[in-house]
């Protein structure tokens, strides 16, 4: 069994461990959370003539948020909806 809130908050948290955490779609969840470290770096460590992306625009910064937290949600919503439909196969079993 696999529980749907921790297959959410995986995906949430970080991008496509829900996915290795539900055993379905691993390579998907793979490469999603290798995006996610990516997009971790150049959000937070990549600087722009000296300046953090936050310092240097946060114009940028702030729609760089609102993707990741969209993408972030829909993935969550989901992994949370996979994990459910693992379950009811399982009892169908």
């Amino acid at each position: 069994m696999k529980n749907p809130i921790i297959s959410a908050v995986l995906n949430f948290f970080f991008m496509g461990l829900g996915y290795i955490y539900n055993g379905n779609r691993i390579l998907l969840g793979a490469l999603l959370t290798i995006a996610a470290i990516g997009l971790t770096y150049v959000e937070n460590f990549h600087e722009f003539a000296g300046k953090t992306l936050q310092a240097h625009d946060s114009t940028a910064f702030s729609i760089l948020f609102v993707c990741v937290l969209i993408a972030n949600t829909g993935l969550a919503i989901d992994a949370s909806q996979e994990a459910k439909k693992i379950n009811s196969e399982k009892k169908e079993e």
